[in-house]
């Protein structure tokens, strides 16, 4: 057995079950390629500053939960806890949104890094799928990536979740909400520390999962009940259009999210067979984030989507992907001439796009059998110096356990014939 473990807080994505979490991701990805957005991969880590002016000093995110370094030249980075505001900078850095077609449309999927107290769904390290939409404000946006990701978790069969929708209004309104917020938040009984984050942002003490700090806002004042005429037309439309594409949601007036950069809408989807981890995904509107990172002003909107979480929530639904299996056809070789040919047309098969594995480490014919079976492949191709006199292979289907000889020139078309 190995010294050496994951480290706490992590996780080894390892066959079989690695499978189910390839499905997803392409599942997801599916849907926003079909829409237009185009695959981007950043760094893993990124100069702290990137996160401390985007994702916000106030958030637990960044003055707790992020893994930082020094590197020998001096420069500070950390590992990044969120895709948005490391999307936005490379889209900057290349100036996609200067050749003249925005909203500029990007997807990504990767691993992210918080440290936080590991608990069931919620990791140290974990792996997400995100949209980002860059550069027009445009309710439909909005409305697209919602329906995406609503069509993404229909597609894998999931049915058990919720979409929360709100609105955190703008530069216009959301001052005078955030003042009357934080006079209702020094009027209750809150540690320091809260009422230290209720100064720097109040809006971040209602996403407080704690039950006694959450019975003293029963009472707090609304976002909606702020929003300017702008932000509520704006809201409206968002909502007119996802009821219109027969999407079902609830509007949930405390609904935050976790990130300072979020204006207008917000969004996030919710399970509730994942116990008090619920979310499995969310996102919503970023009209001023390119302009804290140092960018031109970029109105935009997006997504991130658990896929360790959307895993979760398919096993607490009991949906079972449909998996394709990772191999068609198995070769059992007897004898080593046997074994140099089918070794020679098992890479025949995979070069005509056939899922194909060999029995290596010289077994009998019983052990080797014994590996196909464990393949799962649906045939199996077996040989021996019998068989290599007469010219033919053995070619059984391993459902059936029907056999029959076929000839070794016509073994591609015949597997082909046995899979269609």
């Amino acid at each position: 057995m190995s010294t050496f473990k994951a480290p706490k807080g992590t996780y080894d994505l390892i066959p079989p079950r690695s499978a189910k979490f390839l499905a997803v991701r392409d599942t997801i990805a599916a849907q926003v390629k079909n829409a237009g957005y185009g695959y981007v991969e950043t760094p893993g880590f990124e100069d702290v500053s990137l996160f401390s002016r985007g994702v916000g000093e106030s958030t637990d995110i960044v003055s707790k939960e992020m893994y930082t370094l020094t590197t020998k030249g001096g420069d500070q980075l950390a590992l990044r806890p969120e895709g948005t505001a490391s999307v936005l900078r490379a889209a900057l850095e290349a100036n996609l949104h200067k050749q003249g077609n925005l909203p500029v449309k990007l997807w990504y999927s990767g691993s992210y890094y918080r440290y936080e107290r590991q608990q069931a769904g919620r990791y140290r390290h974990f792996s997400q799928v995100g949209a980002e939409a860059i550069g027009a404000e445009d309710p439909a946006l909005d409305a697209e990536l919602i329906i995406l990701a609503d069509q993404a978790y229909r597609t894998l069969g999931l049915r058990d979740y919720r979409i929360l929708l709100n609105s955190l209004g703008d530069k216009e309104c959301r001052p005078v909400y955030r003042e009357a917020l934080q006079t209702f938040l020094r009027g209750l009984d809150l540690d320091e520390e809260t009422l230290r984050r209720a100064e720097i942002n109040p809006l971040r003490v209602l996403d407080d999962k704690r039950a006694d700090v959450q019975k003293q806002l029963v009472d707090a004042p609304l976002l909606r009940d702020y929003l300017c005429d702008a932000c509520k037309a704006y809201h409206e439309e968002v909502r007119a259009l996802i009821t219109a594409a027969g999407v079902v949601f609830e509007d949930d007036p405390k609904l935050v999210r976790g990130l300072d950069y979020y204006t207008r809408t917000t969004f996030e989807f919710v399970h509730d067979g994942l116990g008090s981890q619920s979310a499995v995904g969310g996102g919503g509107r970023y009209d001023g984030l390119s302009e804290m990172i140092g960018g031109p002003a970029l109105p935009s909107v997006g997504w991130a989507l658990g896929v360790d979480r959307t895993v979760l929530a398919l096993e607490a639904e009991g949906v079972e992907l449909d998996l394709p299996a990772a191999t068609s056809v198995f070769a059992v070789a007897i004898g080593e001439e046997a074994r140099r040919l089918l070794f020679g047309k098992v890479t025949e098969l995979r070069r005509a796009g056939v899922a194909a594995d060999f029995s290596f480490g010289g077994k009998g014919l019983k052990g080797a059998m014994k590996d196909a079976n464990r393949s799962g492949a649906r045939l199996a191709v077996v040989a021996g110096e019998r068989d290599l006199a007469e010219g033919v292979v053995q070619l059984k289907d391993m459902e059936s356990g029907e056999q029959q000889a076929v000839a070794v020139d016509g073994l591609v078309e015949a597997v082909r014939a046995k899979l269609a």
